[in-house]
C-alpha cells in the first residue's frame, strides 16, 4: 500500500483537525472528524452536498468554533476563532462565489483591508510590486488595474488566490474553485496549483470532480453525513473506489443501453438564422439553426463563452435576436415580436438557468416561494375564494412533495433557499421546472457544482423526462456530460454551430476536434457539412 505523502521524517502535519463536531440545531455537520495534511502536498477533500466538507474548512478558518475537538497548524495547537487569526497563521481561503467588490480594481481588492496606511499611494506601489513578484513566480496572471467587473471568472480566481498569497498564506483552501471555470481555465489553474505546490504551499481542495482529484491531489479525505469515511494515497483508490465511498453504494454515470435512436417526430421547437449582437457590435451568434424533437435529449457541446448561452437566452425568451425566427407549439415568432418568458412557460417551455443564482431563484426566499417561482400566477397557487393573493399553504405542501420526489436535502421548505447547498438548490430548481410537465426543457449547465450521487440522480430525471416525450436541450461544458445524456450533439464554436452528429458517431476527439476549428474548415477537417 503506497504512503500517505509526508513532508519529511519528523516534519509535523501542515493542518491536523482532531476530533472536530459541530451542530447547528438538530442537524450534525461534522461529528468527531480527525483530519491530518501533509506539508506541501494537495489534499482533496470529497463527498455529496452536505457531507460536512465546507462546514470542516470554515471551522479550520475560523468562519464557526468547533464545538467539540481542536486543530494543530505546523504541530502546535492553536485557537482560531475568526478569519484574522487564520490568516496570521498563514491559513488562506478561496471561496466557491467570490469575495470582491466589483466596482474596485483588482490591484485595490488585494489592498482592501491591508492597506497598511493612510497613503494610499505608496501603499499601492509597495502592493504592484509585491504582486507582480508573485505573479512572476506562480503564473498567476492578472490585470491589476481592471475593474473586477470586467475580469473573465478564470482571472478572478486567480485573483482571489494571489489575494490569500499576498496575505501571507501558506496553507490554502479552495472550495469548488473550478465550478464555474472552462477546461482550459481549469488546465490553466491546477498549473498554478502544482507550481505552488512545488513552492511548498499546502493545498485542501475541496471538490466533487473525481478526475480532478486524480489528476492533482496526494491524497484524499471522503467525508458522508459529517463523517470520515477513508482517507488514502491517491495511488491506493481509484474514481469508483472513491465515489462508491461518497454515496455509500456503487455509482453510474455511464450512458444505459439504448434501443436504436428515436423515432423521428415533428419538431416542437425550431429556430432558423438566429443572429444576435452585443452592444459593442460583437458578433454572438451567427445563423444558429436547431430543431428540437420529443422524445429526445440535444446536447449543445463548446467551450463556454461560444453562444450557448445566449442560445439558451434566446429559446427561452430571456432576449431577443437581431435576425431569426422561432416556431413554438405551432406559434411563430420574428425578431421584432419575440417569445417572452411568460409566453415560453404558458407554452409549456421551461428553463433551469446556467446560473442558479442569479437567474434560477431569489437567494433569500425560504424554499417553498423558490419552488412556486414564476409559476406563482398559476390557478393552484391562488387563494380560494376569489382567487387573490396566493394559496401559501399549498405551495408549502406542493413543496414538501417536490423535495421527497427529488431527495432535496433537507426536506424543510421553510429554510431559506441560501442555507441549502449548491447540489440541493439544483434539485430543486429542477424539481420545480419538471413537476410543470413540460413540452421542452431548456437545461444550462446541469450538474455544475453537484456531487456525483446528485448527478446521477439530475442524469436520470432527465432522461425519464426524454421517455415521458419531453424534447430536453442540454447545454454542457463537460464532454462526459454530454456524452452521457444525448441522443443528438450539436457543437458551438465561435457563436456558430459547427457539428451535428448522432451520438453513435460521437467521442471525445470528434467533438473537441469541432470544439476547436475554425467554423469555415470545421466541415472539410470532419468530413461533414455544416448545417
Amino acid at each position: 500500500m503506497a504512503e500517505l505523502p509526508r513532508g519529511g521524517p519528523g516534519v509535523p502535519p501542515a493542518v491536523r483537525l482532531c476530533d472536530i463536531s459541530k451542530r447547528f440545531g438538530a442537524v450534525q455537520a461534522n461529528r468527531a472528524v480527525h483530519l491530518s495534511v501533509a506539508p506541501g502536498t494537495v489534499h482533496g477533500l470529497i463527498g455529496e452536498n452536505g457531507a460536512g466538507k465546507s462546514t470542516l474548512m470554515a471551522i479550520l478558518y475560523g468562519y464557526y468554533l468547533a464545538d467539540e475537538g481542536h486543530i494543530e497548524v505546523n504541530g502546535r495547537r492553536v485557537q482560531i476563532g475568526n478569519s484574522h487569526q487564520a490568516i496570521a497563521l498563514g491559513i488562506g481561503m478561496v471561496h466557491q462565489h467570490f469575495m470582491l467588490v466589483e466596482t474596485l480594481s483588482a490591484l485595490d481588492n488585494v489592498m482592501l483591508g491591508a492597506e497598511g496606511g493612510f497613503f494610499l499611494g505608496a501603499a499601492q506601489r509597495r502592493v504592484r510590486r509585491e504582486l507582480d513578484r508573485l505573479m512572476q513566480e506562480t503564473g498567476l496572471h492578472v490585470r491589476l488595474d481592471a475593474l473586477v467587473s470586467e475580469l473573465p471568472v478564470g482571472e478572478l480566481q486567480r485573483l482571489e488566490i494571489l489575494k490569500a498569497l499576498y496575505r501571507g498564506a501558506r496553507i490554502l483552501i479552495l472550495d469548488e474553485p473550478t465550478a464555474v471555470l472552462t477546461p482550459q481555465e481549469t488546465d490553466q489553474l491546477f498549473e498554478v496549483l502544482r507550481r505552488l505546490r512545488e513552492r511548498g504551499t499546502t493545498i485542501l481542495l475541496i471538490t466533487h470532480k473525481l478526475r480532478e482529484v486524480m489528476a492533482l491531489c496526494d491524497a484524499v479525505t471522503v467525508m458522508r453525513a459529517g463523517e470520515v469515511i477513508k482517507t488514502c494515497a491517491i495511488a491506493d483508490t481509484s474514481p469508483e473506489d472513491l465515489a462508491e465511498s461518497m454515496v455509500g453504494r456503487k455509482v453510474n454515470l455511464a450512458r444505459p443501453d439504448m434501443d436504436g435512436a428515436p423515432q423521428a417526430q415533428a419538431p416542437v421547437l425550431s429556430a432558423e438564422g438566429l443572429s444576435l449582437r452585443s452592444e459593442a457590435g460583437v458578433a454572438l451568434l451567427k445563423e444558429v439553426s436547431l430543431s428540437l424533437r420529443p422524445g429526445e435529449i440535444v446536447g449543445v457541446a463548446g467551450v463556454s463563452g461560444n453562444g450557448q448561452s445566449e442560445l439558451l437566452e434566446l429559446l427561452s425568451g430571456m432576449r431577443a435576436p437581431d435576425a431569426g425566427r422561432l416556431s413554438l407549439a405551432g406559434r411563430s415568432f420574428s425578431a421584432q415580436s419575440w417569445l417572452d418568458p411568460r409566453s415560453a412557460r404558458a407554452f409549456r417551455l421551461a428553463h433551469v438557468p446556467e446560473d442558479r443564482h442569479l437567474l434560477g431563484m431569489v437567494l433569500s426566499f425560504p424554499a417553498w416561494e423558490t419552488a412556486a417561482l414564476g409559476y406563482h400566477e398559476q390557478a393552484q397557487y391562488r387563494a380560494a375564494p376569489l382567487g387573490l393573493g396566493m394559496d401559501q399553504a399549498h405551495m408549502r405542501s406542493q413543496t414538501r412533495q417536490m423535495m421527497e420526489q427529488f431527495d432535496v436535502r433537507p426536506r424543510n421548505a421553510e429554510l431559506g433557499s441560501s442555507k441549502f447547498s449548491g447540489g440541493n438548490q439544483q434539485k430543486l430548481i429542477l424539481a420545480r421546472e419538471i413537476n410543470q410537465k413540460p413540452a421542452v426543457l431548456l437545461v444550462g449547465q446541469p450538474t455544475r457544482g453537484v456531487d456525483i450521487g446528485a448527478i446521477e440522480f439530475i442524469h436520470g430525471q432527465l432522461r425519464r423526462l426524454r421517455d415521458e416525450g419531453c424534447a430536453v436541450l442540454v447545454v454542457s461544458s463537460e464532454l462526459d456530460e454530454i456524452l452521457a445524456l444525448s441522443d443528438r450533439v450539436l457543437v458551438m464554436n465561435c457563436g456558430r454551430i459547427t457539428g451535428e452528429l448522432a451520438i453513435h458517431e460521437c467521442n471525445e476527439k470528434t467533438l473537441g476536434l469541432l470544439m476547436a476549428a475554425q467554423p469555415d474548415t470545421a466541415a472539410s477537417e470532419t468530413g461533414r457539412a455544416e448545417p
